[in-house]
Protein backbone atom coordinates (compact mmCIF):
# COMPACT_ATOMS: atom_id res chain seq x y z
CA UNK A 1 0.00 0.00 0.00
CA UNK A 2 1.50 3.89 -1.12
CA UNK A 3 0.96 5.71 2.51
CA UNK A 4 -0.08 8.96 1.99
CA UNK A 5 2.05 12.31 2.37
CA UNK A 6 0.72 12.47 6.17
CA UNK A 7 1.55 9.19 7.05
CA UNK A 8 5.01 8.94 5.76
CA UNK A 9 5.97 11.99 7.38
CA UNK A 10 4.84 10.41 10.79
CA UNK A 11 6.36 7.48 9.55
CA UNK A 12 9.80 8.92 9.10
CA UNK A 13 9.67 10.75 12.33
CA UNK A 14 9.18 7.78 14.00
CA UNK A 15 12.09 6.09 12.23
CA UNK A 16 14.80 8.94 12.64
CA UNK A 17 13.74 9.48 16.36
CA UNK A 18 14.40 6.14 17.04
CA UNK A 19 17.33 5.69 14.97
CA UNK A 20 19.02 8.70 17.21
CA UNK A 21 17.46 7.55 21.03
CA UNK A 22 17.21 3.50 21.02
CA UNK A 23 14.01 4.17 22.94
CA UNK A 24 10.35 3.30 21.50
CA UNK A 25 8.42 6.79 19.89
CA UNK A 26 4.87 8.14 21.28
CA UNK A 27 2.58 10.28 19.67
CA UNK A 28 3.53 13.24 22.25
CA UNK A 29 7.48 13.43 20.73
CA UNK A 30 6.20 13.75 17.20
CA UNK A 31 3.53 16.52 17.80
CA UNK A 32 6.75 18.32 19.15
CA UNK A 33 9.39 17.62 17.33
CA UNK A 34 8.10 17.31 13.98
CA UNK A 35 6.32 20.09 11.75
CA UNK A 36 2.99 18.32 11.14
CA UNK A 37 0.72 20.59 13.27
CA UNK A 38 -1.24 17.79 14.12
CA UNK A 39 -2.83 16.91 17.81
CA UNK A 40 -1.57 13.82 19.46
CA UNK A 41 -5.13 12.08 19.04
CA UNK A 42 -4.75 12.50 15.27
CA UNK A 43 -1.44 11.45 15.22
CA UNK A 44 -2.22 8.25 17.21
CA UNK A 45 -5.05 7.48 15.09
CA UNK A 46 -2.61 7.63 12.13
CA UNK A 47 0.34 5.50 14.24
CA UNK A 48 -2.70 2.82 14.49
CA UNK A 49 -3.13 2.66 10.76
CA UNK A 50 0.82 2.27 10.32
CA UNK A 51 0.98 -0.48 12.99
CA UNK A 52 -2.15 -2.29 11.78
CA UNK A 53 -0.57 -1.92 7.63
CA UNK A 54 2.79 -3.51 9.30
CA UNK A 55 5.27 -0.44 9.23
CA UNK A 56 5.88 0.10 13.04
CA UNK A 57 4.95 -2.19 16.10
CA UNK A 58 4.69 -1.53 19.83
CA UNK A 59 7.30 -3.65 22.28
CA UNK A 60 5.01 -3.89 25.14
CA UNK A 61 1.91 -2.21 26.27
CA UNK A 62 1.77 1.42 27.09
CA UNK A 63 5.29 1.88 24.90
CA UNK A 64 5.85 4.12 22.24
CA UNK A 65 6.38 2.44 19.14
CA UNK A 66 9.16 1.61 17.24
CA UNK A 67 9.62 0.40 12.90
CA UNK A 68 9.08 -2.69 11.89
CA UNK A 69 11.19 -4.43 8.95
CA UNK A 70 9.33 -3.25 7.13
CA UNK A 71 8.86 0.26 7.93
CA UNK A 72 13.08 0.11 7.60
CA UNK A 73 12.57 -0.72 4.02
CA UNK A 74 9.87 1.54 2.66
CA UNK A 75 12.25 4.27 5.05
CA UNK A 76 15.36 2.72 2.70
CA UNK A 77 13.94 2.81 -0.16
CA UNK A 78 12.48 6.48 -0.42
CA UNK A 79 15.57 7.43 0.63
CA UNK A 80 17.19 5.55 -2.34
CA UNK A 81 14.49 7.47 -4.31
CA UNK A 82 15.47 10.89 -3.04
CA UNK A 83 19.77 10.05 -3.28
CA UNK A 84 19.10 9.21 -7.25
CA UNK A 85 16.78 12.34 -7.96
CA UNK A 86 19.69 14.23 -6.18
CA UNK A 87 21.96 13.11 -8.61
CA UNK A 88 19.74 13.49 -11.50
CA UNK A 89 19.11 16.90 -10.61
CA UNK A 90 22.92 17.72 -10.46
CA UNK A 91 23.72 15.69 -13.62
CA UNK A 92 21.15 18.07 -15.42
CA UNK A 93 22.23 21.11 -13.76
CA UNK A 94 25.97 20.19 -15.05
CA UNK A 95 24.56 19.28 -18.48
CA UNK A 96 22.54 22.43 -18.38
CA UNK A 97 25.90 24.56 -17.85
CA UNK A 98 28.46 22.31 -20.25
CA UNK A 99 25.62 23.46 -22.89
CA UNK A 100 25.42 27.00 -21.84
CA UNK A 101 29.63 26.85 -22.82
CA UNK A 102 29.46 25.26 -25.93
CA UNK A 103 26.61 28.01 -27.40
CA UNK A 104 28.93 30.61 -25.84
CA UNK A 105 31.73 29.44 -27.37
CA UNK A 106 30.04 29.00 -30.95
CA UNK A 107 28.39 32.67 -30.67
CA UNK A 108 31.51 34.15 -29.74
CA UNK A 109 33.66 32.10 -32.78
CA UNK A 110 30.77 33.07 -35.14
CA UNK A 111 30.56 36.55 -34.06
CA UNK A 112 34.32 37.67 -34.34
CA UNK A 113 34.30 36.01 -37.87
CA UNK A 114 31.17 38.29 -38.56
CA UNK A 115 33.13 41.00 -37.23
CA UNK A 116 36.18 40.72 -39.23
CA UNK A 117 34.13 40.85 -41.95
CA UNK A 118 32.03 43.66 -41.31
CA UNK A 119 34.80 45.90 -40.51
CA UNK A 120 36.71 44.62 -43.98
CA UNK A 121 33.20 45.42 -45.89
CA UNK A 122 33.15 49.25 -44.05
CA UNK A 123 36.06 50.63 -44.29
CA UNK A 124 37.35 48.54 -47.23
CA UNK A 125 40.98 47.60 -45.30
CA UNK A 126 42.06 44.15 -44.40
CA UNK A 127 41.23 43.56 -40.94
CA UNK A 128 42.03 40.70 -38.17
CA UNK A 129 40.24 39.81 -34.76
CA UNK A 130 41.55 37.41 -32.10
CA UNK A 131 39.69 35.53 -29.84
CA UNK A 132 40.22 36.14 -26.52
CA UNK A 133 43.75 34.95 -24.78
CA UNK A 134 44.25 34.53 -21.64
CA UNK A 135 47.32 33.13 -20.41
CA UNK A 136 47.54 30.84 -17.48
CA UNK A 137 43.89 29.79 -18.04
CA UNK A 138 41.77 28.70 -14.92
CA UNK A 139 39.56 25.34 -14.51
CA UNK A 140 36.07 26.24 -14.90
CA UNK A 141 34.47 22.53 -14.54
CA UNK A 142 34.82 18.96 -15.35
CA UNK A 143 32.14 16.78 -16.16
CA UNK A 144 32.54 12.82 -16.08
CA UNK A 145 29.41 10.88 -17.66
CA UNK A 146 29.41 7.09 -19.07
CA UNK A 147 29.05 6.71 -22.98
CA UNK A 148 28.66 2.51 -22.76
CA UNK A 149 30.07 0.21 -20.05
CA UNK A 150 33.25 0.71 -21.08
CA UNK A 151 33.74 4.33 -21.99
CA UNK A 152 33.60 7.31 -20.30
CA UNK A 153 33.31 10.56 -21.00
CA UNK A 154 35.76 13.73 -19.72
CA UNK A 155 34.43 16.73 -20.77
CA UNK A 156 36.77 19.50 -19.38
CA UNK A 157 36.06 23.50 -19.80
CA UNK A 158 38.93 25.83 -19.32
CA UNK A 159 39.04 29.63 -18.94
CA UNK A 160 37.92 31.24 -22.26
CA UNK A 161 35.16 28.48 -23.12
CA UNK A 162 37.67 26.11 -24.70
CA UNK A 163 36.47 22.68 -24.62
CA UNK A 164 38.30 19.51 -24.74
CA UNK A 165 36.07 15.87 -24.26
CA UNK A 166 38.27 12.88 -23.61
CA UNK A 167 37.14 9.77 -23.82
CA UNK A 168 38.47 7.21 -20.64
CA UNK A 169 38.30 3.34 -20.96
CA UNK A 170 37.16 1.72 -17.88
CA UNK A 171 37.11 -2.62 -17.01
CA UNK A 172 33.53 -1.83 -15.56
CA UNK A 173 30.82 0.57 -15.67
CA UNK A 174 30.39 3.18 -12.91
CA UNK A 175 27.10 3.73 -11.15
CA UNK A 176 25.16 7.36 -10.91
CA UNK A 177 26.76 7.20 -7.44
CA UNK A 178 30.17 6.97 -8.11
CA UNK A 179 30.36 9.19 -10.75
CA UNK A 180 28.80 11.87 -8.84
CA UNK A 181 31.36 11.44 -6.40
CA UNK A 182 34.57 11.81 -8.87
CA UNK A 183 32.55 14.46 -10.36
CA UNK A 184 31.92 16.65 -7.05
CA UNK A 185 35.80 15.66 -5.75
CA UNK A 186 37.32 16.83 -9.14
CA UNK A 187 35.34 20.17 -9.34
CA UNK A 188 35.78 21.06 -5.95
CA UNK A 189 39.27 20.74 -5.79
CA UNK A 190 40.77 22.10 -9.09
CA UNK A 191 37.48 24.48 -10.04
CA UNK A 192 39.10 27.51 -10.50
CA UNK A 193 42.97 26.59 -10.34
CA UNK A 194 45.70 27.39 -13.15
CA UNK A 195 47.91 24.60 -14.49
CA UNK A 196 50.70 25.76 -11.79
CA UNK A 197 48.31 25.62 -8.97
CA UNK A 198 47.85 21.88 -9.58
CA UNK A 199 49.74 20.31 -7.64
CA UNK A 200 51.47 16.64 -7.00
CA UNK A 201 50.68 16.74 -3.44
CA UNK A 202 46.87 18.24 -4.39
CA UNK A 203 46.64 15.46 -7.02
CA UNK A 204 47.93 12.88 -4.35
CA UNK A 205 44.71 13.80 -2.08
CA UNK A 206 42.41 13.48 -4.92
CA UNK A 207 43.94 10.50 -5.88
CA UNK A 208 43.91 8.88 -2.08
CA UNK A 209 39.88 10.20 -1.75
CA UNK A 210 38.85 8.08 -5.70
CA UNK A 211 40.10 4.63 -4.34
CA UNK A 212 39.73 2.00 -6.60
CA UNK A 213 38.70 4.52 -9.60
CA UNK A 214 42.45 6.75 -8.80
CA UNK A 215 43.40 5.76 -12.70
CA UNK A 216 40.43 7.91 -14.12
CA UNK A 217 41.59 10.91 -11.93
CA UNK A 218 45.35 10.13 -13.52
CA UNK A 219 44.05 9.86 -17.23
CA UNK A 220 41.64 13.42 -16.40
CA UNK A 221 45.05 15.42 -15.14
CA UNK A 222 46.55 15.06 -18.36
CA UNK A 223 43.47 15.99 -20.58
CA UNK A 224 43.09 19.18 -18.03
CA UNK A 225 46.65 19.78 -18.83
CA UNK A 226 46.11 19.82 -22.69
CA UNK A 227 43.15 21.46 -22.35
CA UNK A 228 44.92 24.39 -20.17
CA UNK A 229 47.47 24.19 -23.22
CA UNK A 230 45.00 24.69 -25.68
CA UNK A 231 43.13 27.27 -24.14
CA UNK A 232 46.81 29.58 -24.03
CA UNK A 233 46.83 29.20 -27.92
CA UNK A 234 44.62 31.78 -29.72
CA UNK A 235 42.56 32.05 -33.07
CA UNK A 236 42.84 34.78 -35.56
CA UNK A 237 40.22 35.86 -38.34
CA UNK A 238 41.23 37.77 -40.85
CA UNK A 239 39.37 39.17 -43.80
CA UNK A 240 39.46 41.82 -46.79
CA UNK A 241 43.12 40.48 -47.82
CA UNK A 242 42.32 41.50 -51.48
CA UNK A 243 41.11 44.96 -50.65
CA UNK A 244 44.61 45.62 -50.52
CA UNK A 245 45.22 45.30 -53.91
CA UNK A 246 42.75 48.66 -54.78
CA UNK A 247 46.04 50.66 -53.34
CA UNK A 248 48.47 51.05 -55.98
CA UNK A 249 51.41 51.62 -53.50
CA UNK A 250 50.57 47.91 -52.19
CA UNK A 251 50.04 46.50 -55.57
CA UNK A 252 53.52 45.54 -56.38
CA UNK A 253 54.12 41.89 -57.13
CA UNK A 254 56.37 41.34 -54.31
CA UNK A 255 54.08 43.97 -51.96
CA UNK A 256 50.88 42.00 -53.17
CA UNK A 257 52.84 38.29 -52.08
CA UNK A 258 54.22 39.58 -48.72
CA UNK A 259 50.60 40.84 -47.47
CA UNK A 260 48.30 38.22 -48.96
CA UNK A 261 50.78 35.62 -47.25
CA UNK A 262 50.51 37.29 -44.08
CA UNK A 263 46.97 38.12 -43.55
CA UNK A 264 45.84 34.55 -45.09
CA UNK A 265 48.95 32.47 -43.15
CA UNK A 266 48.38 34.44 -40.02
CA UNK A 267 51.50 33.21 -38.51
CA UNK A 268 53.13 36.34 -38.25
CA UNK A 269 50.12 38.29 -37.14
CA UNK A 270 50.30 35.83 -33.65
CA UNK A 271 53.36 37.51 -32.25
CA UNK A 272 51.36 40.84 -33.21
CA UNK A 273 48.53 39.90 -31.41
CA UNK A 274 50.51 38.48 -28.48
CA UNK A 275 52.87 41.96 -28.21
CA UNK A 276 49.30 43.85 -28.11
CA UNK A 277 47.36 41.29 -25.04
CA UNK A 278 50.43 40.86 -23.34
CA UNK A 279 51.60 44.54 -22.46
CA UNK A 280 49.07 46.21 -20.90
CA UNK A 281 50.74 49.60 -21.79
CA UNK A 282 49.15 48.44 -25.80
CA UNK A 283 45.36 48.27 -24.60
CA UNK A 284 42.83 50.26 -25.63
CA UNK A 285 43.80 52.21 -29.49
CA UNK A 286 47.10 51.63 -30.91
CA UNK A 287 48.57 52.97 -33.80
CA UNK A 288 51.66 51.43 -35.76
CA UNK A 289 52.71 53.28 -39.00
CA UNK A 290 54.99 52.09 -41.21
CA UNK A 291 58.13 50.64 -39.71
CA UNK A 292 56.99 51.42 -36.48
CA UNK A 293 55.27 48.04 -36.93
CA UNK A 294 57.47 44.78 -36.11
CA UNK A 295 56.45 43.02 -39.45
CA UNK A 296 58.59 43.29 -42.32
CA UNK A 297 55.81 42.62 -44.86
CA UNK A 298 53.65 45.53 -43.26
CA UNK A 299 56.32 48.19 -42.93
CA UNK A 300 54.80 49.63 -46.42
CA UNK A 301 51.04 49.63 -43.98
CA UNK A 302 49.72 51.17 -41.28
CA UNK A 303 48.05 49.12 -38.48
CA UNK A 304 45.60 50.46 -35.80
CA UNK A 305 44.87 47.84 -32.98
CA UNK A 306 42.27 48.27 -30.54
CA UNK A 307 41.96 45.70 -27.46
CA UNK A 308 38.04 43.87 -25.67
CA UNK A 309 38.68 42.00 -22.80
CA UNK A 310 36.01 39.41 -20.73
CA UNK A 311 34.98 40.06 -17.15
CA UNK A 312 36.45 36.32 -16.43
CA UNK A 313 39.95 37.36 -17.57
CA UNK A 314 41.11 37.40 -21.39
CA UNK A 315 42.34 40.12 -23.96
CA UNK A 316 41.72 39.92 -27.42
CA UNK A 317 42.54 42.64 -30.53
CA UNK A 318 40.55 44.09 -33.32
CA UNK A 319 43.15 45.05 -36.18
CA UNK A 320 42.88 47.36 -39.47
CA UNK A 321 45.66 47.31 -42.03
CA UNK A 322 45.66 49.22 -44.64
CA UNK A 323 47.57 52.28 -46.91
CA UNK A 324 49.40 54.89 -45.15
CA UNK A 325 47.18 57.18 -46.64
CA UNK A 326 44.44 55.34 -44.60
CA UNK A 327 41.48 57.67 -42.42
CA UNK A 328 42.41 57.44 -38.86
CA UNK A 329 39.76 59.39 -38.02
CA UNK A 330 37.41 56.97 -39.11
CA UNK A 331 39.39 53.55 -37.98
CA UNK A 332 39.92 55.19 -34.61
CA UNK A 333 36.53 55.70 -34.63
CA UNK A 334 35.10 52.55 -35.67
CA UNK A 335 37.21 50.41 -33.68
CA UNK A 336 36.67 52.45 -29.94
CA UNK A 337 32.72 52.10 -30.85
CA UNK A 338 33.23 48.39 -31.54
CA UNK A 339 35.12 47.23 -29.08
CA UNK A 340 33.01 48.81 -26.60
CA UNK A 341 29.94 46.73 -27.83
CA UNK A 342 32.23 43.27 -27.69
CA UNK A 343 33.34 44.17 -23.86
CA UNK A 344 29.45 44.78 -23.39
CA UNK A 345 28.10 41.65 -25.38
CA UNK A 346 30.61 39.18 -23.71
CA UNK A 347 30.40 40.75 -20.19
CA UNK A 348 26.67 40.33 -20.79
CA UNK A 349 25.43 37.52 -17.70
CA UNK A 350 24.19 34.95 -19.11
Amino acid sequence: MVLDERKMKILKTIISTYLETGEPVGSRTIAKDSDLHLSSATIRNEMADLEELGYIIQPHTSAGRIPSDLGYRLYVNQMMEEHDMEIKEKEEEIEAERQMMFQKMDRMEEMLKSVADVLANDTNYATLVSTPHIRESKLKFIQLSMVDHCRMLAVIVVGNETVKNLLINVEDPLSNEEILKLNILLNSFLQGLALNEITLELMHTMKVQAGMHASILETVFSGIVEAIHEADDMEIYTSGATNMLKYPELSSPAQTTALIDTLVGKKQLVQLVDETVSDRDKHGIQVYIGSENQLPSLRDCSIVTATYELEEGGTGTVGIIGPKRMDYRKVVHTLKNLTADLDEIFNKKA
